[in-house]
């Protein structure tokens, strides 16, 4: 049997993209409590995503978005990781006010941002690990979440994987 990398590649990186989403899963999370969210999407949903951030990037003016509309099309599969807002009732003012009850609703809970910025670090240490090439994009994530593809989700990051 002859198996030639350029046409299993597809194949491989859609494995290594559930591998890498399982890593994120498992991350360690604050107070143990899950409210992440985690897709893969590839091929024509990753034309999408590039279009909503050539979008974003004419009504903002920020550059590096068109650039990263265009960089996520070489990527096999894009990995985006976000997170429900949930306050973690630790009154620990880590998001900037005294209490959980004084948080403004549209503020981030610290905890929840922490929880993201963990599974990525697991995400990308496995893509690592299974050796494809990975960025970490915020601007995708802007543009995911502007989409809807993640109901109730903030702060969503995109990973691009190729190899």
């Amino acid at each position: 049997m002859i198996i030639d990398e350029r046409i299993s590649r597809q194949s491989y990186m859609l494995d290594a993209a559930k591998q890498i989403m399982t890593a994120a899963r498992t991350a360690p999370k604050g107070k143990g409590i899950d409210i992440l969210e985690i897709i893969t999407i590839t091929e024509r949903e990753i034309e999408i995503l590039s279009q909503e951030m050539k979008k974003l990037s004419e009504e903002t003016g920020l550059k590096f978005l068109m650039r990263d509309s265009e960089n996520i099309l070489s990527a096999d599969a894009l990995i985006l990781i976000g997170t429900k807002e949930q306050k973690q009732a630790l009154n620990c003012g880590y998001c900037g006010f005294p209490t959980c009850a004084e948080k403004p609703q549209n503020t981030p809970c610290a905890i929840n941002s922490i929880d993201v910025g963990i599974a990525i670090g697991s995400a990308c240490s496995k893509a690592s690990d299974l050796r494809v090439d990975s960025r970490v994009m915020f601007s995708a994530g802007w543009a995911a979440q502007r989409i809807g593809w993640m109901k109730g989700c903030h702060q969503i990051i995109g990973i691009p994987i190729s190899a």
